[in-house]
């Protein structure tokens, strides 16, 4: 099974943990600076708060996060065939875990990922050493840094 992911950019952290945590019921599993993150189990969410106060109440990113690679690469297969440009990073650092992942640019520029957590990680460094990874704004395919 896997569950849709929902990143947004909120300008206070706290406030907003402190909200979704009453809404769904729910704690945090995991609080960084400037990150927080839910696996909500009803409704099956991932909820991923970024703080950024020059995009607040925005949408960072949407995704899918399944369970295996091997998800990530049967979602890439299907992608590839209907068409889409995909870009695809794997064993990369993000969001504070590595990740297994395929990006796929959605109407208007939407950017949508199919992923999946190999590990915890202590930072949001990419792997190539350069801007860190889930920036606040929402990148196209050609503008997009190594990870998120």
């Amino acid at each position: 099974m896997s569950r849709l992911q929902l990143a947004l950019n909120v300008s206070d952290l706290n406030e907003a943990v402190e909200f979704y945590s009453k809404f769904f019921k729910t704690e945090p599993v995991k609080i960084r600076p400037g990150y927080a993150n839910f696996a909500i189990a009803d409704p099956p969410l991932k909820l991923v708060l970024f703080e950024n106060p020059g995009e607040p109440g925005t949408i960072n990113h949407l995704g899918v996060e399944v369970f295996s690679t091997d998800e990530v690469v049967e979602a890439t297969q299907y992608l590839t065939e209907q068409g889409f440009a995909t870009d695809i990073e794997e064993q990369t650092t993000c969001c504070y875990a590595v990740q297994d992942k395929v990006w796929v640019d959605g109407p208007d520029g939407s950017r949508w990922e199919v992923y999946t957590v190999l590990n915890d990680a202590s930072d949001t460094s990419s792997p190539t050493g350069g801007e860190t990874c889930c920036s606040p704004t929402s990148l196209t395919m050609s503008e997009a840094a190594p990870c998120c």
